[in-house]
């Protein structure tokens, strides 16, 4: 059951109007919040993620252990980690082995070289029966754009990542930018001649990610879920089935999504269960890109 609320606790926008919400329904993942350090600092990161960034703090496996082992017992589908750069945490190889052993688990980077890195040792793990998949950041299927964002060098990095684990024998799919009025059936194209060219397949899953910094974004009202949205679409919202476990200030916390952790009204504090009551209220500028388009950081798009 959802907490309700009295008509005086709903937000409203400052012109009055109530904000539209998302009630949440079944806990289908958990993602796990590495921490904000990475080894780029790119200028785009929502997070601001960077090498000095410890805005959240790199959790311990027994500061996560026990509220991933509260998540299964209500029949999780997936976890997924992200950061940052969770190949910079000291111990995401325990971490991912825990988590692996219980729930298949998504894994977002950079494809850089703390990745490549553990790759040895990501093989063993893989030989033991758990179940790892990966999504690696490759912003744009042209180089310089790329590396414009995440450095020099780092566009072939990726993609020789990105082969690396395919040919480990394990799951990857590609996050890509999503740029406005962009025509999705050319960028589709471009990406899969890159990866043709690459020695990689065609049909590589995509994911794209519109623009998370953007502040122009209209406030999100109780009339725009009514008119634009139904039950159904509503549930495809990442707070109807998702929560995200991060650490700030020395304590862990439950945030309604992966996008809204520099909030604390989305904080929804230390306990899953309370986590999962609460209704979201789509007051975030980030809420925006899930209502007109449907992110959702732990489904693969094409």
């Amino acid at each position: 059951m959802n907490i309700a609320a009295t008509k005086n606790d709903i937000p409203r926008t400052p012109t009055g109007d109530p904000y539209g919400w998302i009630d949440f329904n079944q806990l289908h993942e958990l993602w796990i919040h590495t921490g904000t350090a990475c080894n780029l600092r790119c200028p785009t990161c929502f997070e601001q993620a960077g090498p000095a960034n410890v805005r959240l703090q790199a959790p311990e496996l027994e500061d996560m252990a026990i509220h991933a082992d509260a998540a299964c017992h209500k029949g999780i589908r997936q976890f997924g980690i992200t950061g940052g750069e969770p190949f910079l945490h000291k111990d995401i190889l325990n971490i991912l082995a825990y988590l692996s052993e219980r729930a298949p688990c998504l894994v977002l980077s950079n494809g850089t070289e703390p990745l490549r890195n553990h790759i040895a040792a990501l093989r063993r793990l893989k030989n033991a029966g758990t179940t790892l998949h990966f999504r690696i950041s490759l912003d744009y299927a042209d180089k310089d754009r790329h590396e414009a964002n995440r450095g020099k060098g780092m566009f072939s990095l990726a993609l020789d990542s990105i082969r690396t684990l395919l040919d480990s024998g394990f799951q990857v799919s590609v996050a890509r930018r999503q740029e406005k009025d962009e025509d999705a059936a050319e960028a589709l194209a471009t990406f899969q001649k890159l990866f043709l060219q690459s020695s990689l397949p065609e049909d590589l899953p995509l994911t794209a990610f519109p623009d998370l910094q953007r502040e122009d974004v209209p406030h999100i009202t109780e009339n725009c879920i009514s008119t634009y949205h139904n039950a159904e679409s509503c549930a495809e919202f990442m707070c109807a089935y998702s929560r995200m476990l991060a650490k700030q200030n020395n304590r862990m916390g439950f945030y309604a999504c992966t996008l809204v952790d520099d909030d604390q009204d989305f904080n929804y504090g230390q306990e899953l269960e309370a986590a999962v009551a609460r209704r979201t209220y789509l007051t975030h500028k980030r809420c925006f890109a899930c209502f007109a388009g449907g992110v959702a950081c732990g489904k693969t798009q094409k």
